[in-house]
């Protein structure tokens, strides 16, 4: 894998639209780097990576093989795309990260590939991971969702559209966080967390729907009734919500619920 290592001379030969490429960054030579990408001080690109027109790469950034970054994403310093996963049986197969676009990673992020060959670790597009969040390999992360800081996936983990996860709370590999769920900081999930609901607490539980999340998205009036019913419903035992009206959010919990589940979900909180 060969780098080109730029020099001041080397950015003042650049078009402009690649002088934005600090002089002190490291790049391989078969990086497919778009026009408009500003990479900053003291960041490697390895080889076969490919980073979209508008993306900003802050200083110390890792930007592994095998990655694949879309549009205006910006990646803040320290942060390592694509490093190996971390599995002792990894054999250093061709594995896959692939970012959408409009993503914000913070200092010290990182999203690691695949495990399994051919596999990929997937991040949507308008996702904000705070410092020090981690994606593990095999992760599939949708659009929108938000890691705050010190947030761990572990291998394995999807986590739907818009949901929050609070400030070090895990997720253990092989769960599902639904989608616009709201996790509690320092919460330890060993289960699934469900779509729409608030979880936390010591026992850890589901307490409500998480409604201003839902208002957020515009999930109100008929909407958001249908799912309360739904959630009465599902406490009772009713997966297929017999007497529910037919919202797409309620297809979707009734489809999600019904998916065999490695460890199943939490419960709800006990009406006090």
């Amino acid at each position: 894998m060969l780098y080109q290592h730029k020099s001041i001379i080397d950015c003042h030969q650049l078009p402009m639209s690649k002088s934005l490429i600090h002089e002190t960054a490291i790049i391989a030579d078969d990086a497919d780097i778009d026009d408009n990408v500003e990479i900053g001080p003291y960041t490697v690109v390895e080889g076969d990576v490919q980073i979209g027109t508008g993306t900003v790469l802050g200083s110390h950034v890792s930007i592994r093989q095998f990655s694949r970054i879309g549009k205006n994403n910006s990646i803040d310093s320290g942060a390592v795309i694509g490093g190996h996963p971390q599995h002792t049986a990894f054999d250093g197969s061709e594995t896959w990260v692939i970012i959408g676009n409009n993503n914000k990673m913070r200092e010290g992020v990182t999203v690691n590939r695949a495990y399994l060959p051919g596999a990929t670790t997937k991040v949507g597009s308008g996702c904000y991971f705070m410092a020090g969040a981690h994606v593990g390999h095999d992760c599939d992360v949708a659009d929108n969702v938000i890691l705050t800081n010190g947030v761990v996936l572990g291998g394995h983990v999807d986590v739907g559209r818009n949901a929050i996860m609070g400030g070090y709370a895990g997720a253990h590999q092989f769960l599902r966080v639904g989608a616009y769920s709201m996790v509690a900081g320092y919460i330890p999930l060993r289960k699934d967390a469900l779509p729409y609901a608030i979880i936390g607490g010591e026992p850890i539980c589901h307490y409500r729907l998480n409604t201003i999340g839902l208002r957020r998205a515009g999930i109100e009036r008929e909407r958001y009734r249908a799912l309360e019913a739904a959630f009465r419903a599902l406490r009772d035992g009713d997966k297929q919500f017999s007497n529910v009206a037919d919202t797409d959010e309620v297809r979707h919990l009734r489809e999600w619920v019904n998916v065999k589940s490695k460890f199943g979900y939490y419960g709800f909180a006990k009406a006090k």
